[in-house]
Order: structure tokens, then C-alpha cells, then sequence
């Protein structure tokens, strides 16, 4: 009797590890082979378990594929693995992109356009959100599908205000309402809370822009055409630029500098009730919950005073389908990619991460109901996504370059903070990319007409 127990035992550990290889490796399941799906992605912490979750639970949906998430480091080296791995074997059938690479992947012709998909299935796409859908589209088609995204937002410490008397800026505030608060913030702290800072910071820099509808590249901002020029020297630019050195000569703004160490700085000092208002990435909300007690205040990123604003473009990323893949292959991952953007899904992406949900149908499920009911400053971000209409200026910059872009307008703004002459600084930094432009046109051999060779 023994002796059958132990053959039975080694039975049921050999079928075990049978299960547990087909689970693995996705070779196998209950039903005959299933089609591997590798998924590279870049999210570390809450959002790399989330994934991993997200993986889990569409294997567990069906049996014909199986997603394996692979995290693959920095945007910039997974970028970098794409280009290099595409046609091998190494490739991943399914891969995660950010904002400023949309052009070079799309020129590199390394992926099949969603919009494959979309027609092929008649998939609604309208569920999407419309600035996102326009920022990873050209000509009208969707190159890739958005997926992590975020919008720049401006946070303020609501408990402070409250405890000093001020009355908090209104939601879709104008440069004047943030300089005013801030003022009050100073003088009623006796100088021992600082009241606000912007980040010297590219990103911010296209966003000033966009809020005062103006775009920074020809060819409609790279979308009839591949940009030969930029301007950065244009009103709205100035505009914030002045707003900036106004309020650094009168000791409104603290300078936090540039990079991550500035944000990591102003993000610490806004917990420790030391700083009152800054801008950052609505991907931020997060943190900013979790590390402090008082209330969290968010309003819309800040226009120019007598302005409208005109809403602000996105940061993240999108998920992309290789090209070079079977068929079979790109059809599992075009399912998953429908599994993440659906709606449960971007609701439970939205209160584990931060990034707001992207399915216009989220707002209606259960989990974010609950999390708009408990901290509804947390649904301005997706309401101001909700309340722009896309067009050239907030649909994001279509250009190779825009790292390059970002470090240009960020020594701008360095030269602004120090005081030094902004219609020089812009200038300069416009004349740099420009040549930057037409040196890397040439060595990509990109035309005007948006191909490349």
C-alpha cells in the first residue's frame, strides 16, 4: 500500500510540473498549444505587479495564448532592444512604448498599425479618449494604442491653504490665480513655506504651449509632413517664461532645478508642508496620497491670463504590435491589448498606478465610482483630458527629436530662472534644434513627405 501511494505521489508531482511548464512557458495548455505572447514593458513597483496581474488573469480568460511580460529597463533601453532585436527571434510580439519615441518607431516601420486591428474587427474606438487617440495617430490611422498615460497637472497643499486662510485656486485657473495664491502662502507663512516652483523641465515647456494653442513645429507640428523647423520663440512661450521670471524676481517661485533629483526635491518639500503649489504628472497622485495626511488639492494646468485655455497634450506611453511576427501571433496580441484599454481594466490600472484611465467607460465602473466618492480631486486629471478637443497644438509634437527639443527648452528655462533675456534664450534654443533638425533629417534619411529610406 505504501509502495502505490508513492508511485501515485510521483504521478501527481510529474503531472504538476507539467501544468506549471505549460503555464510557464506558454507552450501548452488543457486544450493543445497555446502562442506565446511576450509583452516588454518598463513599469517597475505597483504597476510591473499590476501587469503581471493583468497577464495572469487574461491567460486564465482563454486558451489559445499566452501573454509572458518581460520588463526590459529604461524607456530609452527597451526603445533601443526594439529597434535592435526586430526580425530575430528575440523581438516581443507585443511592446510598450513612451511619448517621444512615437515618431522613430513609426518611421522604422517595425510595428503593424492598430488600425490593422481596429478595421479588421470593428473594433470601437471611440471608447478611447480622444487627446490620446490623436497623439499616437498619423494620417488619420492609429499607429499605436495609448495605454499609461498622464497629463500635467498643478497640485496644491488644500489642508495648508485651509490652515493659513487662503482661499484655493479655482479649478481651471489662470497664471494671475497661482501667482496670487502663492503670494499669500509667503506672506502668511512669514516666509517659512515657499510658495510654489515649476520645474525646469522640457516637458512643461511643450505644455505652455499647447495650453496657449501654439505649436512648436512646422508641417503641422509634424503631421502633414516631417518637421524641418521649430519655433519656440512665439507668444504664449513668452508669455509663461515671463509668468516665471515675474514670480522668480519676486520670490514667489523656489527653483528646484532640473531632472529627477529636482522632482524628487520639490515633490519632498510639498509632503513636508514646506512648498505650497507645483506642476507635475498626474501619474504623481499616487505618491502624493500615500505620503502625506493633509488633503490633496489638483486643478487644471494654468493658462495666460484674459486667455482661454486650450488644453494640454499627454506624457506616458502606448503599446505597439511587431510586425514581425505570425499572424497568429499578432492576433493574440492585438486581444490583450484590448484586454488591458478595456474598462475594468484602466479603472483598476487608474487607482493602482496613478495614470488615468484612457476608456472613456471607466469613470462608470464600481472601483473608480468608489475612488472619485472618497478623493474626488483625484478625477480632475481625467476631467481635463475629458474636456479637450484634440487638434494640432495639444496632440503632441510628431518629431524624432523631441529628447533633443526637451533638453534645448530646458536650458531655456534654466537661462529664464537666472534672469537672463527670454526672447535670447528662446531664440537660441529654436536655432539649435533647427539645426538639429536638418542634421538628423539627413542621417535618418527621413523626407518631407514622412518616410523613411
Amino acid at each position: 500500500m505504501k509502495r502505490h501511494h508513492i508511485i501515485d505521489l510521483i504521478g501527481a508531482l510529474f503531472l504538476l510540473t507539467l501544468v506549471v511548464s505549460g503555464c510557464t512557458t506558454g507552450q501548452a495548455s488543457a486544450t493543445g498549444p497555446r502562442e506565446k505572447i511576450v509583452f516588454c514593458h518598463e513599469m517597475t513597483g505597483p504597476a510591473a505587479a499590476q501587469l503581471k496581474q493583468f497577464a495572469s488573469t487574461f491567460n486564465a480568460s482563454q486558451t489559445k495564448y499566452q501573454v509572458v511580460p518581460e520588463f526590459e529597463g529604461t524607456y530609452n533601453e527597451a526603445v533601443q532592444k526594439i529597434l535592435q532585436t526586430h526580425g530575430t527571434s528575440a523581438s516581443p510580439a507585443v511592446f510598450q512604448s513612451m511619448d517621444v519615441s512615437t515618431s522613430e518607431l513609426y518611421h522604422a516601420k517595425v510595428a503593424t498599425p492598430m488600425q490593422h486591428f481596429i478595421d479588421a474587427e470593428h473594433y470601437d474606438i471611440n471608447q478611447i479618449a480622444d487627446v490620446p487617440r490623436a497623439f499616437y495617430s498619423q494620417g488619420g490611422n492609429q499607429i499605436s494604442m495609448p495605454f499609461n498615460t498622464s497629463q500635467p497637472v498643478l497640485y496644491y497643499n488644500a489642508s495648508l491653504l485651509k490652515r493659513l486662510g487662503i482661499q484655493a485656486p479655482p479649478k481651471d485657473p489662470s497664471y494671475g490665480d497661482i501667482t496670487a495664491v502663492a503670494k499669500q502662502i509667503q506672506a502668511k507663512s512669514k516666509g517659512k513655506i515657499n510658495g510654489m516652483t515649476v520645474e525646469e523641465y522640457g516637458w512643461l515647456f511643450e505644455q505652455f504651449m499647447a495650453n496657449s494653442n501654439e505649436h512648436m513645429a512646422n508641417n503641422d507640428n509634424g503631421r502633414k509632413g516631417v518637421p524641418t523647423a521649430v519655433n519656440f520663440d512665439q507668444p504664449g512661450a513668452k508669455k509663461a517664461m515671463q509668468w516665471i521670471q515675474d514670480n522668480v524676481k519676486n520670490k514667489d517661485i523656489i527653483n528646484f532645478g532640473s531632472g529627477s533629483t529636482a522632482e524628487t526635491n520639490e515633490m519632498a518639500a510639498f509632503l513636508a508642508g514646506k512648498l505650497g503649489i507645483f506642476m507635475q504628472s498626474s501619474a504623481d497622485i499616487s505618491s502624493l496620497t500615500a505620503g502625506t495626511k493633509d488633503k490633496l488639492g489638483i486643478c487644471y494646468f494654468p493658462h495666460a491670463d484674459g486667455q482661454k485655455a486650450n488644453g494640454v497634450s499627454i506624457g506616458g506611453a502606448s503599446v505597439w504590435i511587431s510586425n514581425d511576427k505570425p499572424k497568429a501571433v499578432q492576433q493574440g496580441a492585438w486581444q490583450f491589448v484590448k484586454f488591458l484599454v478595456s474598462a475594468k481594466n484602466q479603472a483598476v490600472w487608474e487607482k493602482v498606478t496613478g495614470y488615468m484611465a484612457i476608456n472613456k467607460r471607466a469613470k462608470n465602473e464600481p472601483v473608480l465610482k468608489d475612488l472619485y466618492a472618497k478623493r474626488p480631486m483625484v478625477a480632475v486629471p481625467g476631467q481635463q483630458l475629458a474636456r479637450t478637443t484634440p487638434n494640432i497644438c495639444n496632440s503632441g509634437v510628431f518629431m524624432e527629436d523631441v529628447v533633443q527639443e526637451r533638453m534645448l527648452t530646458q536650458t531655456a528655462m534654466q537661462q529664464v530662472y537666472n534672469h537672463g533675456d527670454i526672447d535670447k534664450a528662446l531664440k537660441t534654443a529654436t536655432d539649435s534644434m533647427n539645426a538639429a533638425i536638418t542634421n538628423n533629417n539627413k542621417a535618418s534619411g527621413i523626407t518631407k513627405g514622412g518616410t523613411g529610406k
